[in-house]
């Protein structure tokens, strides 16, 4: 079974990943992210899929044109845990190169 994070590291999680904010009422982390258009957000979701697909950890998450909101938990831990943080690392990164606003 995987482990929620600690509450250092949970602190350390929304630290060390500007604009992750917790979701009120979860032991979660939510970020929008914004692109040029709709074809640029579904790449940065595809790119996404590929991975979480090849960690068998997969996003909560809604696209709107060019906005993609993904939420980060993991429901077999009951919380933000170390697969997030692996999760985010990679959104993020993949963000940075594709453009995100």
């Amino acid at each position: 079974m995987v482990e929620s994070l600690s509450a250092d590291e949970r602190h350390k999680f929304f630290t060390d990943f500007p604009g992750w904010t917790p979701v009120e009422g979860r032991d979660a982390a939510i970020k929008r992210f914004e692109f040029d258009d709709f074809n640029a957000a579904f790449g940065f979701m595809t790119r996404i899929a590929i991975a979480a697909d090849k960690a068998d950890h997969h996003p909560e998450w809604s696209n709107v044109y060019n906005r993609v909101d993904i939420t980060l938990t993991t429901h077999d831990a009951g919380g933000l845990s170390a697969r997030d943080r692996a999760l985010a690392d990679f959104i993020e990164k993949a963000a940075a190169s594709m453009g995100a606003k």
